[in-house]
């Protein structure tokens, strides 16, 4: 049982939620806003300690980091309480569980923090992992590994279900000091472990979700290295090849080779070798069929699995896409109303929509009046940068592309000049094609409404013949105009179609005459 837990297993939704995460390298704080589907963070820090750095040769956690951790510890509890903080919810694992000391730690730990400590199986490590995959991706179907400093935890995601689990003595600390610092060493206590697993082939042909510091650190030395169009490392995806060469150039390195490599902090760069090698014998053996970065893990499956079985089941995007709409658009309510006033120009045949289409343009139209308090010159660039880094889960990269080109096209319009060409590398044609058509319908929208509810459900958009129609009735006749009349224009060009606009219920006489 957590301190701070409620009594029906949920934590209080209105209140900031911290969870403490003791790893076998570092120590973590996470404070999040809310208990939601989609846990905006308030606050977070680490403090690398290195408890599990010997462990392997002495079978005890370090002298030094039980200091560093018990130090940081009494801090996190400090910031917690600042924020807050609906109590303390605290996990420990490979280190803690494993060494001589460990319960000594953990009473330690407890009485510094006031509150109880949960020392996961390794089992349970990899089941929370595996969560916070679930819970960071949408529709998540593949094998998930979870690389920290003292094991490997790898568990079987199938339709959003967990089947199997294993931890593995395979942590980048434990390999460095059992190994003596050897990498070649190393490679065979990897082989070896993993030789023990026969159910690694279950993961061909599908993804490969990498959890971890580590792993986030390679993803994101390959962002640089590639000038990668974006910065977020949550969903950043490679192929299985590409993966497997980059890894086995990072393998062969030492932690000198990688000074001044500013995207990999100091204390990590002695361990990303080693999770190179681990990564790289682990895609040998599954083959799956691509690699994919999920920052989302074994503290944001311990959020996952207590909130309630309604919100589980929730789509993350969607819900961080109402959030922001609520906080910061001018009427809410619009917002939502766009999604139907849209359906028209996508069931047309020469667009169209998959089910993932029309989830992705909900989510745009949720987002698409979220700059509005802006200076109007710096509205788009403001909320492309706004949309393409934040802290989404279940969308990958081109997904979060169309969303930023979409609201950034409604903001500046169809003008490519302003943008920098950089996040359209993400998406591919018939997509930057979508992303202007929103765009610019939304644009539509607004200027007829000034973004107010209420207004679009009463003027529809027609597709009729060679023409688009916007239909507007004779109370409403008066927002008719020049400016109106240009953004149309706009929008059919992009749907090869004459623009129309009737007023004074013409095309409802049309329609009862023709059904008459």
């Amino acid at each position: 049982m957590f301190f701070g837990k409620k009594s029906n297993g949920h934590f209080a939704k209105s209140r900031p939620v911290a969870v403490i995460d003791i790893g076998s390298n570092s120590v973590r704080l996470v404070v999040y806003e809310a208990a939601t589907r989609s846990p905006a963070p308030l606050f977070n820090e680490k403090v690398l300690c290195g408890l599990g750095r010997t462990l392997a040769t002495t079978g005890r956690l370090a002298d030094d980091g039980v200091n560093r951790a018990l130090r940081a510890l009494r801090r996190f509890k400090g910031i917690a309480r600042q924020l807050g903080a609906d109590g303390l919810n605290i996990i420990a694992t490979a280190a803690a569980r494993e060494a001589e000391n460990g319960p000594e730690f953990i009473v330690r730990a407890e009485e510094v923090c006031g509150a109880e400590i949960s020392v996961l199986s390794g089992r349970k490590e990899a089941k929370l992992a595996a969560s916070g995959v679930i819970a960071g991706s949408y529709h998540a179907d593949g094998l998930a590994a979870d690389l920290g400093g003292g094991s490997l935890e790898i568990i079987d995601i199938r339709k959003q279900n967990l089947v199997g689990g294993v931890t593995l003595p395979l942590g980048g600390l434990r390999l460095i000091d059992e190994s003596g610092g050897s990498l070649k060493k190393a490679s065979k206590l990897i082989d070896a472990s993993l030789k023990k697993v026969d159910w690694l082939s279950q993961g061909e042909g599908r993804p490969f979700y990498a959890v971890g510091g580590t792993w986030r650190a390679f993803a994101r030395l390959h962002m640089a290295q590639t000038d990668y169009p974006l910065s977020v490392a949550h969903g950043y995806t490679m192929s299985v090849n590409e993966a497997l060469k980059f890894a086995r150039l990072l393998d062969h390195l030492s932690p000198t080779s990688l000074e001044g490599v500013n995207e990999i902090p100091r204390a990590r760069r002695e361990t990303v070798p080693y999770g190179a090698l681990v990564l790289e014998r682990l895609l040998m053996k599954m083959r799956p069929s691509q690699f994919v970065a999920s920052a989302f893990g074994v503290r944001e499956g311990l959020l996952y699995t207590l909130l309630p079985e309604a919100e589980r089941c929730c789509d993350p995007l969607l819900s961080a896409c109402e959030e922001l709409a609520e906080q910061r658009s001018r009427s809410p309510e619009h917002a939502v109303e766009l999604l139907d006033w849209t359906d028209a120009l996508f069931t047309l045949g020469k667009v169209g929509e998959t089910a993932e289409q029309r989830r992705l343009r909900h989510a745009a139209c949720l987002l698409s009046d979220i700059g509005w308090r802006a200076h109007t010159d710096y509205r788009g660039e403001q909320s492309l940068n706004f949309i393409a880094h934040a802290a989404f889960a279940g969308v990958d990269h081109p997904g979060r592309a169309f969303l930023a080109l979409t609201v950034f096209y409604r903001h500046q319009g169809l003008i490519d000049k302003d943008l920098s060409p950089r996040l359209i590398e993400l998406v591919d044609k018939e997509t930057l094609r979508r992303a202007k058509i929103l765009g610019a319908a939304i644009r539509v929208a607004n200027v007829m409404c000034a973004s107010m509810a209420g207004i679009i459900p009463r003027t529809p958009l027609i597709h009729d013949g060679e023409k688009l129609i916007l239909d507007i009735p004779k109370a409403l006749a008066d927002l008719d105009g020049e400016r109106l009349e240009n953004r149309l224009a706009t929008l059919a060009r992009q749907l090869d179609l004459e623009p129309e606009i009737r007023t004074g219920g013409a095309m409802v006489k049309r329609r009862e005459k023709e059904s008459a």
